[in-house]
């Protein structure tokens, strides 16, 4: 048994309702552990995440015991062993030792069991095979805690057998690199992921994009993108970087690292890729992106490059036309772009404050209404059609192009004025 104790860096194990839960999965010679990432984490001294359970108990025998104790039981993954059991309003994921029967790559089928090396042996990495008893006392059947302590990211066993049971393995062994690993990945792990890359092309849109973001949402991904681009890994789920590199990427996590701006995964993406409507357009639809990500990165590829030296009001009148928040990418890329070659280019450092003080200027700006309507056309005798569409066109040109004036009254008149030639 470990010496290792997380009871004094696991705030989570005071928990009552937690260790109601372990208690009764406990009860009658069965036993019940935290398992992965909770236990990993408190070894690494962050936030926990989600707390999972791993237990001897079968899914039904787990759904019953729950119940018995007053906790809400769902069967979210029954088919795989797993129930979700809520204990005081938090959502645990509750799962029965198992080892893998048969793999396709992207599922398995699998056998319940007892044996804890077992169910620790198919997990992916070593240090996502932890467990916790319920005083803290952690459980390293696979050297694990020897990975934490050197900050290494292993597969266990040999890595080719575990990226075949799911090859988005590949994808999370460079995630987990990103966020915990230190030096250069390791060697075997990587090798493996370079020859076996073609298999991630048998796994589903949604599950590459939700591993990417997750990725890029990293608090600094540079050091494993630059391993995905080695190996040939990055090219095959991200064809669009081939030719434009991934250099770009390595000013914008500066940028936010010195300037205090949150990781921003669509941001770091854009800096990838090259700003072509119909090429990323054709990225966000391959990899099945929600609408809202589609909408924001095709503006920004659409969106035309901007001069430092540019005047707000023209920024101003710019973004209303293109769209606040494509203009707002445009200059920030351009911004981290510029401090990333400051050290060597005095020229480039006077193009650094130019964008600052436009991306400034963005964040504080609303893009004003337009103040006219139909119905005021209307009500001056202006009947509805596409005149009177061309009419209020027109008058929108005109009030954005004079700085967003004048005001509905001003537009009013000057409808009034301009009407007999739309008529």
């Amino acid at each position: 048994m470990s010496t290792v104790s997380i009871a004094d860096r696991a705030s989570w194990l005071k928990d009552e309702s937690l260790q109601r839960l372990l208690s009764v999965l406990s009860d009658g010679g069965e036993e019940a552990r935290i398992a992965g990432g909770a236990v990993r984490n408190a070894l690494l001294g962050e936030d926990a995440g989600d707390i999972d359970i791993a237990t001897t108990t079968l899914p039904d025998d787990t759904i019953a015991r729950a119940e018995r104790a007053g906790f809400k039981a769902v069967p979210t993954g029954y088919e795989h062993g797993t129930i979700t059991v809520v204990a005081a309003g938090i959502p645990h994921e509750v799962t029965t030792l198992r080892a893998d029967v048969e793999t396709d790559g992207r599922r398995a089928k699998v056998r319940y069991g007892r044996d804890w090396k077992q169910d620790a042996e198919r997990r992916d990495f070593t240090i996502n095979a932890l467990y916790s008893t319920a005083n803290g006392t952690v459980i390293d059947l696979v050297g694990g805690l020897a990975d934490i302590e050197t900050r290494t990211l292993r597969f266990i066993g040999d890595p080719e057998d575990r990226i075949r049971e799911d090859y988005l393995r590949i994808l999370r062994f460079f995630r987990f690199f990103a966020r915990y690993g230190a030096g250069r990945p390791d060697a075997a792990g990587l090798k493996a992921c370079a020859r076996l890359k073609e298999g991630l092309d048998g796994l589903s849109a949604e599950r590459v994009w939700m591993e990417l973001k997750k990725l890029l949402s990293a608090a600094d991904p540079s050091r494993a993108l630059l391993w995905m681009r080695q190996s040939g890994v990055l090219t095959r789920v991200l064809p669009e970087s081939e030719k434009w590199g991934i250099d770009a990427v390595h000013g914008l996590i500066a940028a936010e690292r010195d300037l205090g701006w949150p990781p921003d995964p669509l941001l770091r993406l854009a800096s990838m890729v090259p700003p072509d409507p119909v090429r990323v357009g054709a990225l966000a639809l391959r990899l099945r992106a929600a609408n809202a990500e589609r909408d924001r990165l095709t503006a920004w590829a659409a969106a035309p490059s901007i001069a430092p030296a540019m005047g707000e009001g023209d920024l101003a009148r710019l973004a209303y036309r293109a769209g606040r928040e494509g203009i707002a990418d445009r200059v920030t890329l351009a911004l981290a772009g510029a401090r990333a070659r400051a050290a060597a280019d005095d020229k480039a450092m006077l193009e650094a404050g130019g964008y600052f003080r436009l991306r400034r200027f963005l964040a504080g700006w609303t893009p004003p209404k337009f103040p006219l309507a139909g119905a005021d056309l209307i009500a001056i005798g202006v009947p509805a059609g596409p005149k009177m569409g061309n009419l209020l066109r027109d008058l929108e040109e005109a009030w954005v192009d004079a700085g967003f004036t004048p005001d509905h009254a001003g537009l009013l008149e000057k409808a009034e004025s301009l009407k007999n030639q739309y008529l």
